[in-house]
């Protein structure tokens, strides 16, 4: 990440906090955990024995109602259920064993293979929890690892929200064998890894060894803040003074940007952040790198998701008329 400063700028250590550095408690109001998820329970069912465990208000998640899927589960403590529609915008990936119906050539696997990379067509299941209309996927890649008799091991990266037992069954049609989905891990999801995901009972032992010993350390290593699963976004990083407006949903103007990272585009989700390392919101940006530090006024990003809580940096923006609805403007200095 490189980052081009607009506008050299301090911060007051009065407000806010460096993310790595929160008390142990707002952190499990404010984090997250990566679950290492067994086959059997849903995603719904893991999360809420994450948030029973922790003793939290909620929890959410980032995975699929489908009991059959293990591996990588981000699940969001707190607050941080806020964040889980932007874990949906990178890729995910899985190693999948596929069994046919019938026997099959080898060269007919692979033209089959080749035929569902790149966009696909799918109509949810029964099962699923969207609508059931045709939508558009796409397979980035999709690799035949293992050929045993009639059970294909491979491993796809493919757009979240693309069924894989839906995949496989539409493969099997088209290879005219007919097949399922035996097993499905999840390896990577959005900006999550298998290799960092850890069992229920780890966590359980952590948050048991801090409530009587008093002996957080082991938690810490589990339990992330809610930035480390923001770090794929882009960032625009801004002053103090523009914190508390975009915490309300205001638009980012320009005079409030401390520092822009080099090669941000229009068509991306970009992450507001305080200069203490804090997310503050996501939005779209209205303009490139280059054009945000020419302007000196005007907006630059749209807000979409406020993630910070109003109320945490000092507020430093103008009064409205109480009939005014507009979203509120930084004060001119």
């Amino acid at each position: 990440m490189e980052l081009i400063v607009k506008e050299e700028s301090k911060t007051d250590y009065n407000y806010g906090s460096d993310p790595y550095n929160r008390d142990i408690k707002t952190l499990l109001n404010t984090g997250l955990v990566v679950i290492d998820k067994p086959s059997g329970p849903t995603s719904h069912e893991v999360a809420a024995w994450v948030r029973n465990m922790l003793n939290l208000v909620k929890a959410g998640h980032g995975g699929t109602l489908d009991p059959k899927v293990t591996g990588a589960l981000p699940v969001a403590l707190g607050n941080t259920t806020k964040c889980v529609p932007i874990w949906h915008i990178p890729p995910k990936e899985y190693v999948c064993l596929m069994h046919l119906h019938d026997d099959a050539e080898l060269v007919d696997i692979e033209n089959i293979f080749k035929e569902f990379t790149g966009r696909i067509h799918q109509r949810p299941p029964l099962k699923a929890a969207v609508k059931r209309s045709l939508r558009i996927r796409k397979i980035y890649e999709i690799e035949i690892l293992e050929i045993d008799g009639r059970d294909i091991l491979f491993r796809t990266k493919c757009q979240s929200g693309t069924y894989l037992r839906k995949l496989v069954d539409d493969m099997g049609e088209a290879l005219g064998t007919s097949a399922h989905m035996q097993e499905l891990r999840r390896t990577i999801s959005g900006p999550f890894y298998e290799k960092e995901a850890v069992y229920l009972q780890d966590l359980l032992d952590a948050y048991i060894f801090w409530k009587e010993d008093g002996n957080e350390e082991e938690l810490r290593k589990l339990v992330k803040p809610l930035e480390y699963g923001l770090q794929h976004l882009k960032k625009i990083i801004v002053k103090d003074s523009a914190v508390d407006a975009v915490c309300h949903g205001a638009t980012l103007y320009s005079s409030g940007i401390s520092k822009i990272e080099k090669g941000l585009g229009t068509d991306e989700v970009v992450l507001i952040e305080t200069l203490k390392g804090e997310a503050v919101a996501v939005g779209k940006p209205l303009m490139n790198t280059k054009d945000m530090l020419k302007t000196e006024e005007g907006e630059v990003v749209e807000i979409t998701r406020v993630i910070m809580e109003p109320g945490i940096y000092p507020r430093i923006w103008k009064k409205r008329n109480k009939n005014d609805k507009s979203k509120p403007e930084l004060k001119k200095k």
